[in-house]
């Protein structure tokens, strides 16, 4: 299964991440619409929070709109979607996202795009069994 792995004690909290995906998937820096989070701990230190490919949503969702390609990454299809945003309720991580104002639901598909901006090698794209 192929995912985006985070090692949150190399995180710098810089945010690149989030403008990389938000600026790729909706064309603005919009740290709303990136599908992955950063967040700071009472203690100072970053978390950051991505969909873990865990498959919830595709059991949940009404329309069948979400399937797991051959790589096992977990995928939206848009126009099957019907915006019940089931799968953004069932999400056990709260990682399959909606914004304010809008209607259909996204998640990271470990696309690489934020691992090969990030600063401090906080983020990979790795490949697991299972």
């Amino acid at each position: 299964m192929k995912y985006l792995k985070t090692i949150a004690e190399n995180c710098i909290g810089c945010n690149q991440c989030m403008s990389v995906c938000s600026q790729l998937y909706f064309k603005e820096d919009n740290p709303e619409k990136s599908c992955i989070q950063v967040g700071q701990a009472a203690d100072g230190s970053f978390t950051l929070s991505v969909c873990n490919q865990c498959r919830r949503c595709v059991e949940e969702c009404p329309s069948q709109a979400i399937t797991v390609n051959k790589l096992g990454v977990v995928l939206i299809n848009k126009t099957l979607c019907i915006n019940c945003l089931a799968c953004v309720a069932a999400c056990p991580t709260g990682t399959m996202m909606t914004w304010r104002g809008g209607l259909l639901p996204f998640k990271c598909i470990a696309c690489d795009a934020c691992a090969k901006e990030c600063p401090s090698n906080a983020l990979t794209v790795e490949i697991k069994e299972g």
